[in-house]
C-alpha cells in the first residue's frame, strides 16, 4: 500500500511510519521543515515538504495521487495559540480531507482527541483545541466520498507500548502510550470495515488486533 501521512514528523506519525515501512508499505510523510526530512528517512518514509497552513487543495492532492490510504496526524502542538489550533487542527484537516476526495483516496484515518467537540465551551487554548478538533471531525464525517475512521486517544504518554488497549465508541477517560496509538492506526489502515466509526482509545487489556476486529464487527 502507499500511505500518505499529514504531520509526518509528529511523535505518533514517526512511530506509524516505522511500523508501516517495516511491513513493506510505501509511506510518505508531509512535513513543514526541510531539516525534519532525515528523521522521516530514518523511519523508512519519504519526506514531502508542504505547509498545510498555506497549501492549496491542488497542491495537497498532487501528493495524494495514487495513494491507497491517507492519515491525518498533524497538530499545531504544545505552545501554539488558539489561532493555530484553528489553522492546523481544523483547517489543515479539512484541506487534507478535501484533497483525499479530489484524488478519490477513500480510506482516511484521522487522529483526533478525546473530548473533541465543535460545541465545547471555554476560552483557554485547550478549549480552542477541542473545538477545532471537533469541527474537523464533524467535517470529515460529512464526506460521503471517504471511508473515514476517527481515532480519539486519551492522554498521550511516552511509555513503552504494551499492545493492549481499549478501543470503543466510548471508553471513558484514560491514558495511552503513543506506541500503542501508532499500532492501532497501522491495524486500522488495513481494516476498511471500521469506516464510519469514531473510536476512543485508551490502554486496556485487549490485544490491538483483537480490539480492531471487534469494532469492525469480526
Amino acid at each position: 500500500m502507499r500511505i500518505v501521512i499529514a504531520g509526518g514528523h509528529g511523535q505518533i506519525a514517526l512511530r506509524l511510519e516505522r511500523l508501516l515501512s517495516a511491513r513493506g508499505d510505501e509511506v510518505a510523510g508531509i512535513i513543514r521543515k526541510p531539516e525534519q526530512g532525515d528523521d522521516l528517512r530514518a523511519a523508512g518514509a519519504e519526506p514531502v515538504l508542504l505547509d498545510l497552513e498555506s497549501a492549496s487543495v491542488e497542491e495537497v492532492a498532487a501528493y495524494l495521487q495514487g495513494a491507497d490510504a491517507a492519515v491525518f496526524a498533524a497538530g499545531a502542538g504544545p505552545g501554539s495559540g488558539a489561532a493555530r489550533k484553528d489553522t492546523v487542527d481544523r483547517g489543515a484537516a479539512v484541506l487534507f480531507a478535501d484533497a483525499a476526495v479530489r484524488t478519490r483516496v477513500r480510506r482516511l484515518l484521522v487522529v483526533s482527541s478525546m473530548g473533541a467537540d465543535p460545541a465545547h465551551q471555554g476560552d483557554d487554548v485547550f478549549d480552542a483545541y477541542l473545538r477545532a478538533k471537533g469541527e474537523a471531525d464533524a467535517y470529515v464525517t460529512r464526506q460521503e466520498a471517504l471511508d473515514w475512521t476517527i481515532v480519539r486517544p486519551g492522554a498521550l504518554t511516552d511509555d513503552a507500548g504494551t499492545g493492549l488497549v481499549r478501543l470503543e465508541a466510548h471508553t471513558g477517560r484514560g491514558s495511552v502510550p503513543r506506541d500503542d496509538v501508532a499500532t492501532v492506526l497501522a491495524e486500522l489502515v488495513d481494516t476498511p470495515a471500521t469506516a464510519g466509526l469514531t473510536l476512543e482509545l485508551i490502554s486496556g487489556s485487549t490485544p490491538v488486533s483483537v480490539a480492531v476486529k471487534s469494532v469492525a464487527g469480526n
